[in-house]
């Protein structure tokens, strides 16, 4: 059965070093939350925090209610699965899946029967006895994740689980458990530093930055509305450039300058901006290359030339030097080092900031 996740206000520290600095989060039943952020944000940190392999300093961490802060991790009704899986090598699959049963005491019938359920939902019918040596990286995972499910959590945390898997297991396997979370219904946290990953598993995304949430939202609203150029950065909108301007109306009109021509944007601009320097976030794949002497008003316009050239795979991708800075800039066709073009980005596309923004 699944049940409510609150986190109020948690702090937790190592020695003398504060990592959780006050997160607050609530998770529905059967929501599925990833934590996403680089290492060192301190994702892994509150999901050990939740799970009780460390203490929280401050606040409280309630399930369905009733606060566990100070709980063992074995009376939280919680299971996770850990980025190196941990299974027991000299066990059986078998063994490996019902050891937190046997760990609960139940009579051999009755594991025998939980570890069958398990595996036959897990497509592993037929490997019980094999030795988890034997298997490959996707089956470890699979088993790994049996072992947290067969003692029916109310929580499922998944710590990078699909970190050690290659790039097309992982996928399969990432579609896989989002499928199993929906349909046993059970509230899950799920640990990454791949936006990716994120953005096709969770329901919600937890953006952490510093010990702090960041963002928290939908995939679609973190990735098309980051609140703050940290968040652009981390969901890709990596090309920066500032600029003068001041708001006419619903526009922002948008003075010349050393990386940009004139342009009169159909935004409104940050909440509160009138006029001065703003600082514009975009993505690759969201510009794209013109003419050098190609002029759109209702665009941003940078010109300058390029000088690298990569092919990955659908798209050219373009390093477009203008200036003292340059722009990754993806396009269909093929161009030449050197040549002149322009840069241009619709005003959909740009995230906005005022200048000194975080």
């Amino acid at each position: 059965m699944s049940a409510r996740l609150e986190i109020d206000r948690v702090e937790a520290a190592y020695g003398s070093t504060r990592v959780l600095k006050g997160v607050s989060l609530d998770v529905a039943p059967g929501e599925f939350v990833a934590l996403l952020g680089s290492s060192g944000c301190g994702k892994t940190t509150l999901l050990r925090t939740i799970a009780g392999f460390m203490q929280a300093t401050a606040g409280e961490i309630r399930v369905g209610g009733r606060d566990i802060a100070r709980e063992p991790p074995d009376k939280r009704g919680m299971a996770m699965v850990f980025q190196s899986y941990a299974l027991w090598p000299h066990m059986s699959v078998a063994q490996n899946v019902g050891y937190g049963l046997r760990l609960k005491k139940w009579d051999r019938a009755r594991i025998d029967r939980r570890v069958g359920e398990i595996l036959t939902m897990l497509k592993l019918d037929g490997f019980g006895q094999r030795n988890v040596t034997q298997l490959s990286g996707g089956q470890r995972q699979r088993v790994a994740l049996g072992r947290a499910l067969a003692v029916d959590p109310q929580i499922l945390l998944l710590d990078e689980p699909l970190s050690n898997l290659d790039a097309r297991i992982r996928e399969d396997v990432r579609h896989e458990i989002k499928a199993l979370q929906k349909s046993l219904g059970i509230t899950a946290i799920h640990v990454t530093h791949d936006r990716e990953e994120a953005m096709v598993m969770a329901d919600r995304i937890v953006i952490l930055d510093a010990g702090q949430i960041a963002q928290v939202g939908p995939p679609e609203t973190i990735y098309n509305a980051p609140n703050s150029p940290f968040v652009a950065a981390f969901m890709g909108a990596t090309n920066v450039v500032r600029f003068d301007a001041e708001r006419a109306g619903e526009t922002i009109q948008v003075a010349p300058g050393a990386s940009n021509r004139a342009a009169r944007l159909s935004r409104s601009g940050p909440q509160g901006f009138a006029r001065g320097k703003l600082v514009a976030h975009f993505r690759s794949e969201a510009a794209e290359l013109a003419d050098a002497g190609a002029d759109f008003a209702d665009s941003l316009m940078l010109p300058g030339k390029i000088v690298q050239a990569a092919y990955p795979g659908g798209i050219w991708r373009y390093s477009v030097a203008v200036g003292d800075s340059q722009f990754l800039v993806d396009a269909p066709e093929k161009r030449a080092l050197g040549d002149a073009v322009a840069v241009r980005v619709p005003a959909d596309a740009l995230h906005l900031y005022s200048a000194g923004a975080s």
